[in-house]
């Protein structure tokens, strides 16, 4: 039995551009309150979404290197004691020809078992993740751009109205291989959505965006609203740079440096398309959601 006064918890999110292991540590008290603190974050960027949307399947290399890095992940997990986790893979995972059998073969080697998750559990999984708490009485679109999909949620008021999933994302964008009429979609829908709600502000997530915005904080001294503007003067500048120029000017690690530019796309179409003057960054992504929804389960038990 889990003890629930004291529980390691874990998320495996494995994501087209990269694989991220997220451990918290929960505590309650006699009184029922409970509390999560950060115990450990590792981030490898296996890129599978490399594979997926130029060939179709994940290659003999790269399943070597997805088998290692759960088999490094299943060893963390042991060493920090998590009692309960839940492993889940996006968009390339979804794509891939050879993307159940990988899984069957690492639950096989491993123990491991890993869950092929829809864009719209994953934009679920991430606004029950207290979202509402970071949206105020108004209009919002939380907009998640990972390596494969583009998530995103209408909120308003504090109440989830909708959630859809694009097959947009910075390498799909890289690769070419995104559908024509994705943006055009996504702008009609959006508008749709949107229309007569008066002023819509974003709330951005995934590693791209918290870049934006420290790059442009270290400008600007902004207090966690980044305003269209200044995302798009970065981007404008980025764009205008080879990739590794990128990486001298702005300290960019070399799988984030590509990948910034067409996520900086997603999102200026996005603001665009409802037009929002500003990006609410909060801290929080898929793996946060996992963990949180354990913890519900956990909590709601005692």
């Amino acid at each position: 039995m889990v003890n629930v006064q004291n529980v390691n918890l874990a998320a495996i999110d494995i994501g087209s551009n990269a694989a991220r292991l997220l451990i918290k540590n929960l505590v309650c008290d006699s009184e029922g309150n409970a509390s999560m603190r950060k115990v450990l974050f590792l981030r490898i960027p296996l890129r599978l979404g490399v594979d997926v949307f130029g060939k179709g399947e994940i290659s003999g290399v790269k399943q070597d290197r997805f088998m290692r890095m759960i088999k490094a992940y299943k060893q963390l997990m042991k060493l920090y004691e998590v009692q309960k986790y839940r492993a889940c893979a996006t968009s390339a995972m979804r794509d891939a020809k050879n993307g159940r059998d990988i899984i069957s073969k690492i639950k096989d080697k491993t123990g491991i078992e890993i869950e092929i998750i829809s864009g719209e559990e994953e934009a679920q999984i991430v606004y029950d993740n207290h979202i509402e708490s970071f949206a105020g009485p108004g209009n919002y679109l939380y907009v998640d751009v990972g390596g494969g999909s583009t998530e995103i949620t209408f909120i308003s008021d504090k109440k989830r109205i909708s959630s859809v999933s694009y097959n947009v994302g910075t390498l799909r964008l890289l690769s070419g291989t995104v559908a024509p009429d994705v943006f055009d979609r996504m702008r009609e829908d959006l508008t749709g959505l949107t229309a007569g709600c008066g002023e819509v502000m974003i709330i951005g997530s995934g590693g791209n965006i918290n870049k934006y915005y420290r790059l442009a904080d270290k400008e600007e001294d902004l207090d966690g609203e980044l305003p269209v503007t200044s995302l798009e003067r970065l981007f404008n500048k980025l764009s205008g740079m080879s990739v590794g120029e990128r990486m001298e000017k702005y300290s960019l690690k070399p799988d984030r440096a590509d990948v910034i530019v067409p996520a900086g796309q997603i999102f200026l179409h996005v603001a665009r398309s409802v037009g929002a003057e500003k990006i609410l960054v909060p801290t929080f992504g898929l793996a946060d959601g996992i963990i949180h929804d354990l913890a519900a389960q956990l909590i709601s038990d005692i």
